[in-house]
């Protein structure tokens, strides 16, 4: 067996230590590994997963649309105007989120004319109401789920 230089000694040395410097940082108070722990995670989360529906409506799930929805579930109708105030967004914004959930048949739009005003108020469908239930039941679903770990 050929003899290893200082360099070479002290270069193994050095990995020697830093190999047991990893191997006790993995290891918990518990004595468990990183590893372990990763993988007790994984089953805790594919446990809890499988206790909720696999898909968030993603229609819904927009901040925007979601507050719309939400706007429209607590009232029984609301103007253009009244939800862009309390979405605190822009005229262009509101109608592109709005017009997706028309075409989704989640609000219904109703134009018309007060006086000579055009006036657009929207209100929430029943497909919508549904919709939003279903929604907040997959949200709590994940609540319980991620308390529950």
């Amino acid at each position: 067996m050929a003899k290893q230089s200082g360099a070479a000694l002290r270069k193994n040395e050095q990995t020697k230590e830093r190999e047991e410097h990893r191997e006790s940082r993995a290891s918990g108070s518990s004595g468990k590994t990183i590893a372990k722990a990763v993988a007790e995670t994984i089953r805790s989360t594919r446990a809890a997963a499988e206790s909720v529906p696999p898909q968030l409506d993603r229609l819904i799930h927009e901040r925007m649309r979601l507050g719309i929805v939400s706007a429209l579930a607590v009232n029984e109708s609301l103007s253009f105007n009244d939800l862009k105030k309390l979405m605190k967004t822009t005229d262009g914004n509101l109608s592109v989120h709005a017009r997706k959930l028309e075409e989704a048949e989640y609000i219904a739009c109703a134009k018309f004319f007060e006086g000579r005003q055009p006036k657009t108020e929207y209100r929430l469908t029943a497909a919508g109401r549904r919709a939003l239930e279903r929604y907040l039941n997959h949200m709590e679903a994940l609540i319980r789920a991620t308390r529950n770990r």
